[in-house]
């Protein structure tokens, strides 16, 4: 293990023995004093970026000097960025940081766009750096209450991206500046020592307007979670249920890198790339859906845009008029562009021989106007329910046009993969002699597009073959008495 991996190996130890899910900021009770601004000056830097070439090192903005207004141009008429980063064992900004920031002078190119390097306070043990967010939110609020002050600055069209501790930095800002910022992201907020604590100590949605979170690591290990867990917006986004991400898996990534730091770093960072997406991609705008869990929505029961069921990921986000900690969820590609198409597809699978026991495993290939897709693995937790209607999430990662047919096929416990851990388990607790091969007979197909909400029924497109046996494939077309719903009047793609 190297030096790095080690460092957060302690790391997590520490969070998981010393402070765990309850763990809380120190606060006045228990003796945390926040520095005042003499001890902060020159610890934390407003670096207004001017040219998309972050070599050069732009203009910095200090509060009460008027002169560095006019050097740095600032616009209070246009939109204002604050980014912020988190914790830090490099002692510079990674390199995700000039991405966003390029990405966001590219899409608004008249904005002004500053970085908040706070680096001093966050290199330190990391409980150090989690009890300096308070302060550095702090004299965020105060920048912007002297940018308030002296030119009139509309907080209303100010936007705070923090990323990790970052976001709970952002959180304090909102808190403490003298009126409501205008929006607040938060890319997979930090977990150790604010999962479950009180939301003044936190990110929370009264921190601002409209308060948007991306969460992308939120797997427990050691009882922590790099990532926080819980909802702390007005609208909290899990891609891939915010657990194992696309392309972040332990060969892929060490195939790449080499370093077991990079492993956890993809899936943490992972919230910042589709963010950049987000800015950058105006063909396709990833589309998350509520739901009150990943599992129901990984059975594909949650792709409905009624009543603002669904929104925009990332930038493209848009403020709903609704109940708080709405939870949503999308499935995501592993590289950029990140947008997916996702169906939901129902389909009744009736027993007609010898197929009560058995444990299939389907498989789809979607045939689109424009293009087709491979074979599809039909992800269920659950067993198929025979003689039972089941609903399924199949997830494209290109655009393959209007749906035009389907081809079906299942395997059996001896002809998947899939399976094989299944049938050993059953095999090792009974024997029974080989049986003729089962059938299973699908008659028609019904689904839901999520993207375009459009929905239709499919069915057999010999009628007289409505029965397969394991191996065999069903060709689906669209019913000639079927139907098709267009979609209801919804957010804008």
């Amino acid at each position: 293990m190297n030096r790095a991996a080690f460092l957060l190996w302690t790391f997590l130890c520490f969070c998981a023995s010393a402070v765990g899910e309850n763990g809380v900021l120190k606060g006045e009770d228990d003796g945390f004093e926040l520095s005042d601004d003499k001890d902060l000056q020159g610890l934390i830097k407003y670096n207004m970026r001017k040219s998309l070439d972050l070599e050069q090192e732009g203009c910095y903005l200090q509060t009460g000097k008027k002169a560095c207004l006019e050097e740095c141009n600032f616009n209070a008429t246009a939109k204002t960025f604050l980014i912020i980063h988190g914790w830090t064992m490099s002692g510079m900004l990674e390199g995700w940081m000039h991405k966003l920031v390029s990405a966001v002078m590219q899409r608004e190119d008249d904005a002004n766009v500053v970085v908040v390097d706070w680096i001093p306070l966050a290199q330190q043990l990391y409980p150090d750096a989690v009890n300096h967010t308070q302060a550095v939110g702090q004299d965020v609020a105060g920048m912007l209450n002297w940018l308030q002050d002296e030119l009139q600055l509309p907080l209303e069209n100010v936007h705070l991206i923090g990323y990790s501790l970052g976001a709970h930095v952002a959180g304090y800002a909102g808190t403490f500046v003298d009126g409501t910022i205008g929006r607040i992201t938060g890319l997979d907020p930090a977990g150790p020592m604010f999962e479950g604590v009180e939301e003044q100590k936190r990110l929370s949605p009264d921190d601002a307007d409209f308060v948007d979170v991306l969460h992308t690591y939120t797997r427990e290990s050691l009882g922590v979670s790099i990532g926080i867990q819980q909802p702390i917006g007005d609208i909290d986004i899990y891609p891939n249920g915010g657990d194992v991400q696309p392309g972040c898996g332990l060969t892929d990534v060490l195939a790449v890198a080499g370093n077991f730091m990079e492993v956890m770093k993809c899936e943490h960072e992972r919230a910042v790339h589709l963010f950049v997406d987000s800015l950058l991609d105006k063909k396709h705008m990833s589309f998350a859906f509520q739901c009150t869990g990943p599992d129901r929505f990984k059975k594909g029961v949650c792709l409905s845009c009624r009543k603002n069921r669904c929104n925009n990921i990332g930038y493209n986000a848009k403020k709903m008029r609704k109940r708080r900690n709405s939870k949503m969820y999308l499935k995501t590609r592993a590289n950029t562009p990140f947008g997916g198409y996702h169906y939901q597809m129902k389909m009744h699978v009736f027993d007609r021989k010898q197929s009560s026991n058995t444990d299939p495993t389907f498989y789809v290939k979607l045939y689109g106007a424009s293009s087709d897709t491979g074979n599809i693995f039909i992800v269920h937790d659950d067993p198929i329910g025979m003689n039972f209607t089941n609903t399924f999430l199949v997830f494209t990662e290109e655009d393959i046009g209007d749906l035009l047919k389907i081809r079906l096929t299942w395997e059996g416990e001896n002809e998947s993969l899939s399976s094989v851990w299944k049938h050993i388990k059953s095999s090792f607790w009974s024997w029974k002699a080989k049986s003729d091969k089962p059938v299973l007979e699908v008659r028609r197909l019904r689904v839901k597009a999520g993207e375009t909400q459009k929905k239709f029924t499919f069915c057999a497109q010999d009628p007289s073959k409505t029965e397969i046996s394991p191996g065999e494939s069903i060709t689906f077309v669209k019913c000639r008495d079927g139907w098709e719903v267009k979609p209801r009047k919804r957010l804008a793609m």
